[in-house]
């Protein structure tokens, strides 16, 4: 059960990951402009924090993409043109928000306040208990539920411009980042503005724990904030928002109107904290500490972590691939194409790690005997969204699929 206090253990002896491990990540491996840094040794990033209100609440959020290429990079955050489709045929999908103007008594430099709509109950406890398969899970609570109104999108009222803004904590402190009562689950540590003094503005700032994955083949970093699935939003410690189930369109990509792009999760792959094929749903909940609490002093679950402990999505479309065709459709909404290897697979132990979009579509088109979607259904989407903003890469910049794909693969 997630909501006790766990011992620390100890750190694995072996990594499993590739790629740099340790340390603060190079300023040219990071994607999002916007963060301060990203620390390898606590597995987090640290980002921007902004003060909002909903209704009548004080909340905190991030800002991690905008739909506009100019205001991206006025932001310094991920460039998602995608997100412009979200409210087709789903306007709860993004929040119309309205901005407070501050006063010149009251701030000079920095940013105005957003009134959302809707804002984030952070205080149920999450809760995760193995199935007797691992998984699904026997339970699954999400420690964190949008309230009415609420979506990580937004859009300022007079703006077609489309943010992703998710909500991360609540109140005015002193923030919960053990149990995660007033902050979002994978908030380890939250850092109040300095006091500015003439012509000086700081910011506040939250720590966040990452995610690690796999996109072109190579070893990448992201954060997860939101899901409309309960499971899913129980296993990426992220707010569900059922809502977005509504989002445009389930099996969309690269096709007219979607905001989605894909990512592969797979269930039942390879487990061993140090095992260099390991991978899945089962591995996360097994060896990644998935059933605890995220906290900066959990020393074990951060180290299995960075031991290469979590699922390992493969995703998609990601904003430095060689092919603007491709980099430019990077949405930080990503739709769940679950894999599930089949008895005959693991029988001849064909069950090994992937890194790469194509060659998982290859597989699937060539090989229905070996992969499938979960249950033995079809591989595909299966009405799963996750709010995943990208971060960074630990190794080499994804450029290029390690396959092209085959006829009838993939739209």
């Amino acid at each position: 059960m997630a909501t006790a206090t766990p011992s620390p253990q100890p750190a694995a002896s072996h990594n499993s990951l590739p790629g740099q491990l340790a340390g603060l990540l190079p300023s040219d491996k990071i994607v999002l402009r916007s963060a301060d840094k990203v620390d390898l040794d606590k597995d987090t990033v640290t980002l921007p924090l902004r003060k909002g209100n909903a209704n009548g609440k004080t909340v905190w959020y991030i800002i991690t993409e905008a739909s506009d290429v100019g205001i991206a990079h006025d932001l310094n955050v991920n460039y998602a043109p995608k997100l412009i489709n979200m409210p087709i045929g789903c306007t709860a999908c993004v929040q119309d928000v309205t901005l407070k103007t501050p006063s010149v008594e009251e701030n000079r430099f920095g940013p105005a306040e957003i009134n959302f709509n809707g804002g984030v109950d952070f205080s149920p406890a999450r809760v995760l208990n193995p199935g007797p398969g691992v998984f699904p899970p026997a339970t699954a609570e999400p420690g964190a539920v949008g309230e009415t109104g609420y979506s990580p999108f937004i859009r300022v009222n007079g703006s077609p411009v489309v943010y992703n803004a998710p909500i991360v904590a609540v109140g005015d402190g002193p923030f919960d980042v053990i149990h995660h009562t007033n902050t979002a689950d994978r908030v380890l540590g939250v850092h109040p503005a300095a006091p500015s003094g003439p012509g000086q503005y700081h910011q506040a700032s939250v720590d966040l724990l990452l995610v690690h994955g796999f996109d072109a083949g190579q070893p990448i970093l992201y954060i997860s904030t939101e899901s409309n699935d309960k499971v899913t939003a129980t296993l990426e410690r992220a707010t569900y928002v059922p809502t977005l189930s509504q989002s445009p369109f389930n099996g969309g990509d690269d096709d007219l109107g979607s905001a989605r792009e894909r990512i592969f999760p797979f269930i039942n792959g390879q487990v061993g904290a140090n095992n260099s094929q390991a991978q899945g749903l089962i591995h996360l909940i097994k060896d990644g500490h998935a059933t605890e609490d995220a906290y900066a002093g959990n020393v074990g679950l951060i180290q299995a972590l960075r031991n290469g402990g979590d699922a390992l999505n493969v995703q998609g479309d990601f904003p430095t691939l060689t092919d603007p065709r491709h980099s430019e459709a990077y949405s930080p909404l990503w739709e769940a194409q679950f894999g599930q290897w089949t008895d005959k697979a693991i029988k001849l132990g064909l069950d090994k790690r992937q890194i790469d979009e194509n060659q998982i579509f290859n597989l699937a088109a060539t090989h229905p005997d070996l992969i499938t979607g979960p249950n033995g259904g079809p591989f595909g989407g299966q009405g799963v969204v996750i709010n995943c903003p990208v971060i960074g890469f630990t190794l080499n910049a994804p450029a290029d699929s390690l396959a092209a794909p085959v006829d009838g693969s993939q739209h």
